[in-house]
């Protein structure tokens, strides 16, 4: 017995649609990977006069849970975290870091609250690292929606 398949443009079409749909239900919202960006004391408020640095790596899901790490040189430092704020405007935290020496990174299980995620999607969330002769925070810099 012979069976012949017909396969179609729109059959292929809606195929890939599909997969590219289940794909991005798990991409972080910085459009396949956690956005780089680098933190300097002149984001901070108000700005401060270092030569520390630090990238982070932090990647925020459509479920708002957060992933990734940050990174600093030329500083101590003594705490990272997460904090709800415009640019030039400082905020609370709302997601603390594990520290393990210049790296910190999000708790386990760590997740934004749906408003937090809206605030993220407005540019309103940064990651700042403060030391002991900053302890508002030394270097900061605006986590980025893709």
């Amino acid at each position: 017995m012979t069976r012949s398949f017909r396969i179609t443009f729109a059959g292929i079409a809606f195929a890939a649609a599909t997969l590219a749909l289940a794909a991005c239900s798990s991409v972080p919202f910085f459009g396949g990977g956690p956005a780089k960006v680098t933190l300097s004391g002149a984001n901070e408020v108000p700005a401060v006069s270092t030569a520390a640095s630090g990238v982070s790596t932090i990647a925020i899901a459509p479920d708002g849970g957060v992933t990734g790490s940050v990174t600093v040189t030329g500083m101590t430092p003594t705490a990272g975290h997460i904090h709800q704020g415009a640019v030039g405007v400082a905020g609370p935290v709302i997601v603390p870091f594990d520290q393990n020496g210049n790296v910190f990174t999000p708790k386990p299980g760590a997740k934004l609250t749906e408003t937090q995620l809206a605030a993220f999607r407005a540019g309103n969330l940064y990651v700042n690292v403060h030391s002991a002769a900053h302890p508002g925070g030394e270097i900061r810099a605006q986590l980025k929606a893709g």
